[in-house]
């Protein structure tokens, strides 16, 4: 059948969104079809605020709302049933949903050359015959066209065997299902009751079997309107292994005008914050003796925080403030009243560049500069006076070495105020993308073991505590993309969560005795999701030498710990994270891996029984750390 000249096409068009919102890329998308659609049927799964509907109104025809079960698929289900005897009102309806961004090219075209063929359903793109199946590990996935955009003419929705299929629709608990038990069988069982079938960019015409995940920027050379989400949100090391640089991507998008801050908007908000700065490359390597940026940073408004605790170790921080390249507001917070005259006077002796300078003594030390920062400097940062804020502090680790806490001094502060161009060069990234919310040096990897347990013991009440803040943004799973040491750059709209709080200083009290978290340090972790959850996204940068010097020892570093393990750096990470944790290397250790690497199954049925055992062991051993810890500061305080 081919789809008339006055023909009329039904586009039902599938949203989740965790909040019951809707994003700009949802909107943007459907407004470049409007045209090419005599109706649009938008099917919510779960909830809908009343602004995400009034946004949608102009953009649609219909609003279905429903429960989220069963995927876009059950959706779409759903939908069909929902129109009834409506559908034969329709020469052609295209299944399609919300993951991807488009038009990156113009939809036109597209329809025009599918719209002249004689087919009976058609799809954007497919995916070859794969032999075994990846999803199984056996058998043969079928070359299908895939699901996120399929067009069926009514010579098939009209079909008894098109009644039948969706009548007979099995139930799609989970991911894989929906790709198993639909997108992989359906392309194949109507093409087996003689449905002809055609593809818009067919795979056949890529290097890959799968165009729409490995080689996107082919396919918007080739004037395909959609880019899949996935290429932007996958896992890192799968995308690494077949070279996705979702920078390159971007890039491509970004030279055919889709207006790429509707990108950023939506990753921010619905994927964890370290992916998003990995896959899109998101590090930013600063000039020190050149201003290279073309953005004038001299317009921001700028407000500067800095916690002190002595005047030796502020002095630094205030003689950089003549580096900015316009007047600041300086506010300048400590715990201690009798430090408070003699900051006064750095202050005025540094005033050249300061708009306001005002030096502020809390009343409390609990959460140390967290706390000053988000209590004692709330009414600013809540005000409508300042673009970005610089925090800043003059403390060092205690519990290091001189060498390392000298490095950790020298890696915070060259990273964030390193030299006048190197200022220059950061406020203007600020200037370049509005949707940007935060920025600061990647996780130290000199002198520090950080990498692999960033977050260590605090990840289940950093949960709980994002969960109470209405932080709905996943959180990185291992090390959380946050600027450790407390020191950032940002927008005060990205501390909308904080700053929604109304905390004292007592909740920032030490808690370890009670094995609870310090509030600053669960605080820290969760800076980027903060400011994802206000769709703001982060960057981070370094400059020239210590970009040098984390690249080289990281690289060696993974060198010696990969030279024992076969493979990819993803099979290597697959195959130790199935293994498990490592512990003392002893044999009880051993012999968990040995079972979990082999006998995996078994593991998993033993699992229920002895899980709650371990967990109580780890617990009784928190304690008596606890516990140790607690006498050897008493002793300390003894030989004082």
């Amino acid at each position: 059948m081919v789809f008339p000249p006055d023909g009329r096409r039904l586009v039902v068009y599938v949203v989740y969104d965790r909040r019951g919102g809707v994003d700009d890329y949802v909107i943007h998308a459907l407004e470049g079809m409007r045209d090419r659609a005599s109706h649009i049927l938008v099917v919510i799964n779960g909830k809908l605020s009343d602004d995400a509907r009034r946004r949608l109104a102009p953009v649609s025809d219909e609003i279905l709302l429903r429960e989220n079960v069963g995927f876009d698929i059950w959706a779409h289900k759903d939908a069909l049933d929902h129109l009834g005897p409506r559908l034969v009102d329709f020469d052609e309806i295209v299944l399609t949903n919300d993951t991807w961004f488009g038009p990156v090219r113009p939809y036109g075209p597209v329809f025009d050359r599918m719209d002249a063929l004689d087919v009976d359903f058609w799809g954007m793109t497919d995916h070859a015959r794969e032999e075994p199946n990846p999803f199984t590990g056996e058998g043969v996935l079928p070359y299908h066209l895939q699901s996120f955009w399929i067009a069926v003419r009514r010579s098939m929705f009209a079909s008894p065997q098109w009644e039948r299929y969706w009548r007979e629709l099995p139930e799609m608990p989970s991911y894989f299902d929906a790709v198993l038990k639909h997108e992989t069988i359906f392309t194949e069982t109507f093409v087996e009751a003689g449905f002809a079938s055609a593809v818009a960019f067919a795979s056949d015409d890529y290097p890959t079997d799968h165009p729409a995940l490995f080689n996107p920027t082919l396919l918007i050379d080739d004037g395909c309107p959609l880019v899949k989400r996935r290429p932007f949100f996958h896992w890192p090391p799968f995308l690494d292994r077949h070279a996705v640089i979702g920078r390159a991507v971007l890039e491509k998008v970004e030279a055919s005008g889709y207006p790429t801050s509707l990108i950023f908007e939506n990753l921010a908000r619905t994927v964890p914050p370290k992916v998003v700065t990995t896959n899109l490359a998101l590090l930013d390597i600063l000039p020190r003796t050149e201003v290279t940026a073309s953005e004038d940073p001299a317009s921001l408004r700028v407000l500067i925080v800095i916690h002190a605790t002595g005047v030796a170790s502020v002095s630094p921080l205030l003689e950089r403030l003549s580096w900015f390249p316009a007047p600041v507001d300086v506010i300048v917070t400590t715990s201690d009243p009798e430090l408070a005259p003699a900051v006064e006077e750095l202050l005025l002796k540094h005033g050249q560049n300061i708009s306001t300078g005002d030096v502020r003594v809390v009343p409390s030390a609990n959460g140390r500069d967290m706390s000053a920062f988000l209590i004692g400097c709330r009414d600013e940062l809540l005000s409508d006076r300042y673009d970005v804020f610089v925090k800043l502090h003059d403390r060092l680790p205690t519990r290091r070495g001189r060498t390392v806490s000298e490095y950790f001094r020298r890696y915070t502060r060259d990273n964030l105020v390193g030299s006048p161009a190197y200022i220059a060069n950061m406020l203007a990234l600020f200037v370049r993308e509005p949707g940007l919310g935060v920025v600061f040096p990647p996780v130290i990897q000199t002198g520090y073991a950080t990498t692999g347990e960033g977050w260590s013991w605090y990840r289940g009440m950093g949960q709980d505590l994002a969960d109470d803040l209405g932080i709905r943004v996943p959180l990185d799973g291992i090390t959380p993309l946050a600027p450790f040491g407390g020191m950032w750059v940002g927008r005060p709209e990205g501390l909308g969560p904080y700053l929604a709080a109304e905390w004292t200083y007592n909740d920032f009290r030490d808690r370890s005795r009670e094995l609870v978290p310090d509030m600053q340090r669960l605080l820290e972790r969760l800076v980027s999701a903060a400011a994802g959850e206000q769709g703001l996204h982060a960057r981070t940068v370094l400059d020239a030498e210590h970009a040098s010097l984390t690249h080289l020892s990281t690289e060696y570093k993974i060198d010696q710990l990969a030279v024992n393990l076969p493979g990819y750096p993803i099979e290597q990470i697959q195959f130790l994270h199935r293994a498990g944790w490592m512990g003392t290397a002893g044999a009880v250790a051993f012999f968990r891996m040995y079972m979990k690497t082999n006998h995996n199954k078994v593991v998993q049925r033993l699992d229920p029984i002895m899980h709650p055992f371990g967990q109580g062991a780890r617990a009784v051993l928190r304690r008596v750390r606890a516990g140790a810890a607690a006498g050897r500061a008493l002793v300390k305080g003894a030989r004082r």
